[in-house]
């Protein structure tokens, strides 16, 4: 019998919706989230908050799929997926951004291609831009 996790294209992992876990996540496989999460979470791979699933962290992920809650900062080297069950409190940092009709979102998207790199665990709204120009 072969061993699913032999490939990274077979690996995933998923916290049940009993679970709580508190700290510093990092996975290189894709990740279903459907207890609750606090801490930060760093991924290299696909992760989704499953409708279960609660999670107060800084996300940062090649592809996040949203269908819970994430009270935090999403960082995605592809693209974010905020589905309608979803309910989202914090910044989106991703070159691809899609929140679907129905989803609750209170935040900014930062589509530019900048990385957050001085992102903070604290949350802060965000800041209008002032005009150019004005008074010499």
């Amino acid at each position: 019998m072969s061993n699913p996790y032999n490939s990274a294209t077979e690996r995933a992992s998923i916290l049940g919706p009993t679970l709580y876990f508190k700290g510093d996540l990092t996975a290189e496989e894709d990740l279903l989230i459907q207890g609750r999460v606090e801490g930060s979470i760093t991924h290299t791979q696909r992760l989704t908050v499953g409708p279960q699933g609660t999670v107060k962290a800084n996300i940062k992920a090649q592809l996040i799929i949203v269908e819970g809650t994430v009270d935090g900062d999403l960082q995605a080297e592809k693209s974010v997926f905020v589905k309608e069950t979803a309910k989202v409190c914090g910044n989106i940092y991703a070159p691809t951004v899609s929140i679907t009709e129905g989803a609750n979102f209170s935040g900014s998207i930062d589509m530019d291609g900048k990385k957050a790199g001085q992102q903070s665990t604290k949350f802060e709204p965000a800041r209008p831009h002032k005009a150019a120009g004005g008074v010499a």
